[in-house]
């Protein structure tokens, strides 16, 4: 199931020590090019995904818009946030083409 391969790969690539949550830790991160791609959630502020875009595009790096919500996104992870910073182009490729595989991925409804 796609939510579960994509929430799957969320935690190993924290644990990994690979994403940075939030969005300042994320520009920081951009600023010293560290950056494989940036992942935001479906439900975050048009504002912020604008300026996420704007610093994202300065530095070339690309954007994913994951179809996890904060919540959803923070259980997977372990904190709440609307923005993250991947680290690894591996783990960034991989989410990627998760969230390519499914335009809509729904969590369990058990």
């Amino acid at each position: 199931m796609p939510y579960q391969k994509l929430t799957g790969i969320l935690s190993i690539c924290r644990k990994a020590g690979k994403i940075k949550l939030g969005f300042d830790p994320m520009k920081e991160a951009l600023e010293k090019n560290k950056v494989a791609g940036v992942l935001t959630t479906a439900d975050i502020s048009p504002k912020t995904y604008k300026e996420v875009c704007y610093f994202c595009q300065k530095k070339n790096v690309p954007v994913c818009q994951i179809p996890l919500t904060m919540m959803q996104f923070g259980s997977a992870v372990s904190r709440k946030a609307a923005v993250a910073a991947v680290l690894d182009k591996g783990f960034f490729d991989r989410i990627n083409q998760l969230c390519a595989e499914s335009d809509t991925v729904q969590p369990p409804t058990d």
